[in-house]
Parts: C-alpha cells; sequence; structure tokens
C-alpha cells in the first residue's frame, strides 16, 4: 500500500510552507548526490521527472550519453526536520532513467530492484536490520574536524563520561521526526563512538534509510559544534566502526529462517543463506568494504571478524546467528561498514544468500570458539579462510567471483571495478607519514 498520494504531497508542502524539493540519487560508489528544485515544480517532476547531466556523476554515464532522469520514488518523501526560516525542505529517493524511459542498468537502488525481485520470485522478501556505528570529533578554529573526541567514554557508559549524549539524543529526535523507529542509542566501545539502530525492514527502505541517517547524523553533529563520520577506522588502536547486516528471508507465512525442530532455531533456508555468505565473502567484501580503510578495521582484536565462519556462541566469526527465535530469526553479517553503498551491499549479499538457498547448501559446522586465539593448525582442520586483508586482496577476489559481474551488471560492474583499482593505485603509489617516520632518517 502505498504511503502518500501526489494530493498528499501537495497537501503537506502547501502545509508546511515547504519552498525546496531535493531529489537525491546515490552514485556507484555509494556517495549521495541531489538536484534541488522549487516547490512549484512538485506536480511536473511527480509525473515528468527531472533531466540531468549523468557524465558528471562517478560511475554514471560517458559524455556522449548524459542526459538522464529522475524519477522520484513518491513513498520517499519526507520533510527535514531543520528548520529554516524563508521556506522548509523536503526530498524525494530517486531512481536513475534514461531519457526513453528505461531504467538506468547502473543505478544502485535499480541493481537492488533486481535481486529482491529475484528474490520474490523465489517466494521471498528480505528483511534488514543495518547497525551504523560512527565516531563524533570535535571542530578546530577554522571548523575543521580534528581526531579529538568529544568524550572518553566506553561501551554504554553515561555522562559524565559520555559527552556526546545530547548531540545523540537530536539526532535520534530527527530521525523519529522523519519516520524512524529507533530501537535502541548507546555508546560503542571507543571514546567518541556511538550507535543508533532503527527497526528493522524491507531492504530497500532500509537502503534509502542508511542514507538518509547518515545525513541526519552529520547535519546534527554540525549543530553541536562537532564532525560525524562513518569512516570506518578513523584512530590506530581503537575499535573501527562497523555496519552489521542482520537479515532474514521471509515469506507470505513468516520468517522463513525460523525452525523450531533444530539446535538453533534455523531452518534449512537459513542454512542455505548462510552457506551461500560465506562462499562468496571474500568477493562480497569490495561490496561491504570498499575503501583502502576498511581493511584496517578488520583485524584480529578489535571485534571486527576477519575469517569466514559461523558461530551462535560468540561474536569472533563473520556470521553469527544471535540469541532470537520466531519472526526474530535472523543472521548477521559482521564485516560491512558504513563506507559501503547500502543498496550494491544488500544487493551482493541478497544474490549470495539466494544462491545458498537455491543450491540447498549447508555450511560448515560452527566454530565457537574465539578465532582470534586460535592456531593456524586449528583453523585449518575447522576449514577456516581469512578474509581479504588489504583493498588488493579484496578486488582480486571480486574479479575471481562470477556473482559479483552478474549482481551489479557489465556496465555497473566495470565502473566500479575501475573506480576501486584506481583507488587502490592512487594509495599504493602516495608517500604516507608513517614511510617518512620509519625511513627519512633510517637510510
Amino acid at each position: 500500500m502505498a504511503k502518500y498520494s501526489k494530493q498528499d504531497i501537495r497537501d503537506i508542502i502547501e502545509k508546511r510552507d515547504i519552498k525546496f524539493l531535493r531529489l537525491q540519487f546515490t552514485d556507484v560508489f555509494g556517495i549521495l548526490k541531489n538536484i534541488t528544485v522549487m516547490a512549484p515544480s512538485a506536480d511536473k517532476v511527480m509525473e515528468e521527472g527531472c533531466m540531468f547531466d549523468g557524465s558528471s556523476i562517478d560511475g554514471f554515464a560517458r559524455i556522449e550519453e548524459s542526459d538522464m532522469m529522475l524519477m522520484p520514488d513518491i513513498d520517499t518523501f519526507e520533510v527535514f526536520p531543520w528548520s529554516n526560516p524563508k521556506g522548509r525542505t523536503a526530498r524525494f529517493i530517486c531512481d536513475v532513467f534514461t531519457t526513453d524511459g528505461t531504467p538506468y542498468a547502473s543505478c544502485p537502488r535499480g541493481i537492488l530492484k533486481r535481486q529482491l525481485k529475484r528474490a520474490a520470485e523465489m517466494g521471498f522478501s528480505l528483511n534488514v536490520g543495518p547497525e551504523c556505528e560512527f565516531f563524533l570529533f570535535q571542530r578546530d578554529e577554522k571548523g575543521k574536524p580534528t581526531l579529538d573526541t568529544n568524550d572518553e567514554g566506553g561501551y554504554f557508559d553515561l555522562a559524565p563520561l559520555d559527552t556526546g549524549g545530547g548531540a545523540r539524543r537530536d539526532i535520534c529526535l530527527a530521525l523519529e521526526e522523519m519516520g524512524f523507529q529507533i530501537e535502541a542509542a548507546h555508546h560503542e566501545c571507543a571514546a567518541g563512538q556511538h550507535e543508533i539502530d532503527f527497526k528493522y525492514g524491507d531492504a530497500l527502505k532500509m537502503a534509502d534509510d542508511v542514507m538518509t541517517f547518515k545525513i541526519v547524523v552529520k547535519r546534527i553533529a554540525q549543530t553541536h559544534d562537532l564532525h560525524a563520520t562513518f569512516m570506518p577506522k578513523p584512530i590506530y588502536g581503537v575499535a573501527g566502526s562497523g555496519m552489521h547486516i542482520n537479515m532474514s528471508l521471509c515469506t507470505d507465512t513468516g520468517n522463513a529462517f525460523c525452525s523450531e525442530q533444530d539446535e538453533w532455531g534455523l531452518s534449512k533456508e537459513a542454512y542455505g543463506f548462510m552457506a551461500g555468505l560465506m562462499r562468496h565473502a571474500r568477493g562480497l567484501s569490495l561490496l561491504t568494504n570498499p575503501t583502502v580503510n576498511s581493511y584496517k578495521r578488520l583485524v584480529p582484536g578489535f571485534e571486527a571478524p576477519c575469517y569466514i565462519a559461523w558461530s551462535a556462541k560468540n561474536r569472533s566469526p563473520l556470521v553469527r546467528v544471535p540469541h532470537a527465535s520466531g519472526s526474530a530469526t535472523r543472521l548477521e553479517l559482521r564485516n560491512p561498514d558504513s563506507s559501503a553503498n547500502p543498496y550494491l551491499a544488500f544487493a551482493g549479499v541478497l544474490a549470495a544468500g539466494l544462491e545458498g538457498v537455491a543450491e540447498e547448501m549447508t555450511p560448515p559446522p560452527p566454530v565457537d570458539k574465539n578465532i582470534y586465539t586460535l592456531t593456524e593448525e586449528e583453523k585449518s582442520r575447522h576449514n577456516v579462510k581469512r578474509m581479504p586483508q588489504n583493498m588488493l586482496d579484496a578486488i582480486e577476489a571480486f574479479m575471481a567471483d562470477p556473482l559479483m559481474k552478474e549482481v551489479l551488471g557489465e556496465s555497473a560492474y566495470r565502473k566500479y571495478l575501475k573506480g576501486k583499482q584506481s583507488e587502490w593505485f592512487d594509495y599504493s603509489t602516495d608517500v604516507h607519514e608513517w614511510e617518512r617516520e620509519r625511513y627519512l632518517t633510517k637510510y
């Protein structure tokens, strides 16, 4: 059932004195873009869309095919909670089309929609519950972000240690005003690190919500003279920020992952989905952990998974089975981080899981020990494989996994891969401060 009619939107624009409409979309690399139009253009935009130059967006069209169209998803209409004395601003999240009305093949939202359609053809929908962590840093006298945190808190701490609680509270209130159902908010284990969890839902809406969440967190942090970052590992020696993905397949009759007969409460579909995730975990990592910095989080000792295994008893493996039953039964994929494009990450994860379900795969036995403490011999005995250790490993795994090209499609795959190869080249050929400190006077 539609959330809004076009008339509903017209009424809200008039009643709430909305002057500006942001037409938002996400590029292949997960960066949010927008075009702003004036509110009187609402009818035209809802009916006809809005033309834009796709050649200016990373991973989109070539210059000779640059004209593209943004078509707003009416149900994503929301009013931004921060006020403006000259009129408020609302937004639509848009799908990207070519000028002949064809969905653009490299639109990340469209890529996720294709996988959701495949799931529906198999009788499933995908529910997702992302857990987005972030840091709050102080700004310097010029307004630039520093690496100084605004608190010395730790996991679940309260004020006075958690002085970021005020910003976190205001973020939650702003999110609620935009329709989020906040389930929990707390200080994470590192100083200045926070987590806000919102209610799970349909994968497409959750991908939209992740992008909205980032905007709100950054915007409200600014009002507290703070800088919010979703960079996976901004500080050496402390835990990085992840985006754990809780997920379950559902049918018309309920949660397809649930079985009362199984020791862990999991159905054969859940085990198949898990096995698919583990089969493609290395190839998926370029989607779930897409930056050079991502792999500095995936190291032993900081609660981030480095090894491909599963367990219902500890948090060191890649896939965890949370203690839950019935409609709450789910799998938690623990390696993703919030630098990921959520549309591509969810699409890749879903495709891998569906392959496991379709082939009725079974995962290896669980590893219920702390994998970080296992010897290499013990890891080999449990058939525990290592996740990529850097972006180059991830690029090579991505290229070696045919499913990745199938998920993204030829065009998006080529553009995404080229962008990531360029990013790795820039990093690997740059000279970093660590090298100067280590070698400049030594040799």
